[in-house]
């Protein structure tokens, strides 16, 4: 249900996934950032930023492979966007 809406809103598997590694550079760059912004803090500080943006990529990557799994059931796992709206719009 929550998938199929997300399908129709024009979320497809690809952006799921370039989500997915987004966060993973999030992470490294929030854990840096963390550890020369607040000098003192000490490493727990920053690996716990770390660790919360890094547990968003396997909720990403869950998401990419439900919406691609039901793209292959709906047959528009390789239909363009343009090709997409076209059948919306029909």
């Amino acid at each position: 249900m929550m998938v199929k809406k997300m399908h129709e809103m024009g979320i497809r598997s690809e952006h799921a996934y370039m989500a997915a590694f987004a966060s993973i550079g999030l992470t490294v760059a929030a854990w840096t950032a963390s550890l020369k912004a607040e000098p003192g803090t000490g490493l727990a500080r920053a690996d716990r930023w770390g660790i919360f943006v890094g547990e968003w990529a396997p909720t990403f990557f869950g998401l990419g492979l439900a919406l691609s799994h039901f793209e292959q059931q709906d047959g528009t796992l390789t239909a363009s966007a343009h090709e997409l709206r076209q059948q919306q719009a029909c």
